[in-house]
């Protein structure tokens, strides 16, 4: 039914959660962007904005032709939208869970990539980025423990929120950050790693890639130096 355009980043792996928890039937097509996949015309065709993941629904609910959606936060939300899983049907509930989505998609996701870029890729380690950014992962990781107190996940509920949260928080270490002082994230990324559907989808990653994203100054020119596309 779904064709999922994947590798195995962050944001990919919020869609194979999603899959994997909901029961839907899918299928994986691999896209790997180390090697430029991502800026293939079949894939532009999907995803214009050359990133991963992407999804193609064979079956839509209109059952017009197939529908395509790119951005990782859009395809959890119609995922949700089409199985009625993952988003509370609470008028409150739900928009705890949308809100905390959003404050993933445009927050917490961009500036721990940015916070991990610049540790361990940019070419010249300057002082000023490092530091900003490693204050931005500590404030933000305080905002995800403050919210999580008292609750099993983050909207109270498990739901899309958590999915989209937990690839990016799983690399704490990465963004020097000391889960010591976060009690309450240390304890919800336990149980979001306990939950057999984040295995599942995790040892599927591990079948597609079991290499580095960023191996080689050509994979770098390629996922850190591309301008505007030429048509």
């Amino acid at each position: 039914m779904i064709d999922l355009y994947y590798w195995t980043t962050p944001n990919g792996h919020k869609i194979t959660i999603f899959l994997e928890e909901s029961g839907l039937e899918y299928t994986i097509k691999p896209v790997n962007i180390s090697d430029g996949q991502q800026f293939e015309a079949d894939f532009l065709a999907i995803s214009p904005n050359n990133k991963i993941p992407a999804i193609v629904d064979r079956r839509p609910d209109d059952g017009g032709n197939p529908l395509s959606i790119f951005e990782s936060g859009a395809i959890l939300e119609y995922l949700a939208e089409k199985t009625g899983q993952f988003v509370p049907p609470d008028l409150r509930q739900r928009w705890q869970a949308i809100q905390w989505l959003h404050w993933q998609m445009g927050g917490f996701g961009p500036m721990l990539g940015q916070n991990h870029h610049f540790k361990q890729y940019a070419p010249e380690k300057l002082p000023y980025a490092i530091e900003r950014y490693d204050k931005e992962a500590e404030r933000l990781y305080g905002v995800l423990d403050d919210q999580l107190e008292g609750k099993s996940y983050i909207a109270g509920d498990y739901s899309i929120a958590d999915m989209a949260t937990y690839p990016w928080a799983r690399g704490y270490e990465r963004h020097g950050v000391n889960l010591d002082e976060l009690p309450n994230v240390r304890r919800w990324l336990d149980t979001m790693a306990a939950r057999p559907a984040v295995k599942r989808a995790y040892k599927k990653a591990e079948r597609i890639n079991t290499g580095p994203t960023v191996s080689s100054d050509r994979s770098k020119e390629i996922l850190f130096g591309q301008g505007r596309r030429k048509r």
